[in-house]
């Protein structure tokens, strides 16, 4: 269950640009993947927290699977976003009590409970509509049932139904065949599955699929390796006509590696790409003059006053979803009327966590602001005081406690500026701070991705950095600093691994150089002037180094020395990071 919502997590953070991208229905805001990573984001914390609780109760016995479900789906549910986001939620919710009724789950169980999830998703749906999640749900639960053998076998099939139907979606909805895409919500929960698959199996990803998530993933006319093609004669339930290019992968926005999540008008060449299956492209295939506003929050409420609830709700909008139970029910529904909606969960029970989102100003929002900040995301107290004094506010990350895009989005409302240029440093982190850029944006605040890998990277970023330049200028001299640095790191071995150098043993000194050990030894220091020269014979005229907590005395002035010595025109600068991860980052400009 654990190794499960981390896989979800992460591919659905691989996968959210792409799925934000394809969003045009119900309504074209580009959320839909943002919204799933919250969910599960939600439902991977609630479970990270019961384990934790157990070890500090018992460090040797582990919460039991019922605990741990339960925690999944109660945290899917209180932290449920969007449409697609709630449906999620009670997919999840619906998973549980087959899951967890006996004891170790088997076939059986895996098939009762994808039945009962998908059923318990099209029950939560007022107007269920083929095409969808819900659609891609079931055809999952279908193939579960039909499929021989054990548990592996039932969920490899649950996938692969899962990826036939959404390629059949294009053919089953107006809107995505008009787009030329599949549907958003099921290419999430397809990489769902695939997170599923891959941690019941223990397969490696390329063993069942190209990464964890497969088929969020896909080229032209096809989904993960499933073609589409709007014959149903080829992919079972789609339509007859031809939906050429469905799927086409496009990520709106971008400026070579950046994500400019702001007014994509402002930024060289974003937003000017003609693939179709981008929000900005198919506003036209949203509900036309359909409800203004989204309305969502959590309920507490008893069972019986759910129908009238349902009843009074369906008459003010659409896209009512209202999911829960045990006295806890997460509304999601579109409406103009917001107060009326609010009123009727009043009347019903107790609604709090209030969420309300107007579409027109989601979908074509402009930020003419002139307040800007940079947000850096930094390990070490070094690092965060280095950072500070060139005018970024600063996240501080804890050692080992990768921060929630919650976290990162409260790092952003704290710069209290209209615009902000975020960096991460890290691309382990890149996709939760791309979900807390879509919650920033959400708030009015106009958001800059720049994907530093590095804190070297972010450095030579932030020494750029000209607050008087125009918004997309800034972003664009940003970028091309880190994107011009290399970067490197000495690390120590944990245990023993297969590397790009070889095989290396716990304890052995290892170089990276960009995320890829390139020497192994064993001495930091001489490990460190390989990894000097490995980089610099490529060219370089400005070397930083990084110290962390545990460098060894006198490592900085060795390669000062070295660099001086070995490499003419080259210049060196040395920062006391305190990182505790490694005891040296390298960048080289």
């Amino acid at each position: 269950m654990r190794t499960w919502c981390r896989l979800a997590l992460a591919a659905l953070g691989l996968a959210r640009e792409e799925i934000d991208a394809i969003n045009v229905y119900p309504v074209a805001d580009g959320d839909t993947g943002t919204n799933l990573y919250l969910t599960v984001e939600s439902a991977a914390q609630s479970v990270e927290a019961v384990f934790d609780a157990h070890a500090a109760a018992d460090p040797v016995a582990g919460p039991t699977l019922p605990e741990a479900f339960r925690a999944m789906s109660h945290g899917a549910l209180i932290g449920a976003r969007g449409n697609s986001g709630t449906i999620l939620a009670q997919l999840l919710r619906g998973m549980n009590e087959p899951l967890t009724a006996g004891g170790s789950p088997d076939a059986d169980a895996l098939r009762r409970a994808l039945r009962s999830a998908a059923d318990s998703a099209y029950e939560a749906v007022a107007h269920p509509q083929e095409g969808t999640i819900l659609t891609v749900a079931s055809a999952a639960a279908d193939a579960a049932q039909a499929a021989d053998g054990g548990l592996a076998e039932v969920v490899r099939a649950a996938h692969a139904g899962a990826r036939a139907a959404l390629a059949a979606t294009p053919g089953q909805l107006g809107p995505l065949r008009a787009a030329g895409v599949v549907d958003a919500g099921g290419l999430g929960l397809v990489a769902v599955l695939a997170a599923l698959s891959d941690a019941v199996t223990g397969d490696p990803p390329s063993a069942t699929s190209t990464a964890p998530g497969a088929g969020t993933s896909f080229l032209p006319g096809t989904v993960g390796d499933v073609a589409v093609t709007g014959d149903p004669a080829t992919v079972p339930g789609a339509g007859t006509s031809s939906v050429p290019g469905a799927g086409t992968s496009f990520l709106p926005g971008t400026v070579g590696d950046v994500a400019v999540t702001g007014d994509p008008a402002t930024v060289p060449g974003a937003g000017t790409s003609s693939v179709p299956g981008t929000a900005a492209d198919v506003e036209t295939c949203a509900v036309v003059g359909g409800p203004a506003f989204e309305v969502i929050y959590l309920l507490e409420a008893s069972a019986a006053a759910v129908p009238a609830l349902r009843e009074r709700l369906d008459g003010l909008g659409d896209s009512l979803v209202v999911v829960g139970g045990d006295g806890l029910w997460n509304v999601h529904v579109h409406v103009d009327d917001v107060g009326a909606a609010i009123e009727a969960g009043i009347d019903a029970g107790r609604p709090y966590r209030i969420r309300v989102t107007h579409f027109g100003e989601q979908a074509g929002r402009t930020a003419e602001r002139h307040e800007r900040a940079v947000v850096a995301l930094v390990r070490g107290d070094g690092m965060a005081q280095l950072c500070a004094q060139a005018g970024a506010t600063v996240l501080a990350l804890r050692p080992g406690e990768p921060p929630a895009s919650g976290e990162i989005a409260a790092a952003i409302r704290r710069a209290r500026a209209r615009e902000v240029i975020l960096l991460p440093n890290d691309t382990e982190l890149r996709p939760a701070a791309g979900a807390a850029v879509e919650q920033a944006r959400a708030d009015g605040v106009r958001v800059a991705l720049i994907p530093t890998r590095s804190a070297v990277q972010g450095i030579a970023a932030l020494a750029v950095h000209e607050p008087s330049r125009r918004f997309d200028e800034d972003v664009v001299a940003m970028t091309s600093a880190a994107g011009a640095t290399r970067y490197a790191e000495v690390a120590v071995a944990e245990h023993e691994s297969w590397t790009m150098a070889g095989v290396c043993q716990a304890g052995d000194v290892l170089g990276l150089i960009d995320g890829d050990v390139a020497v192994i030894g064993a001495d930091v220091a001489d490990t460190a002037v390989h990894v000097l020269d490995r980089m610099l014979a490529a060219g370089g005229e400005m070397v930083t180094l990084v110290l962390g907590a545990t460098a060894p005395p006198g490592l900085a002035d060795r390669l000062e020395s070295h660099v001086r010595d070995r490499h003419l025109a080259v210049d060196t600068v040395t920062y006391q990071g305190g990182q505790a991860a490694c005891p040296l980052l390298i960048g080289v400009e």
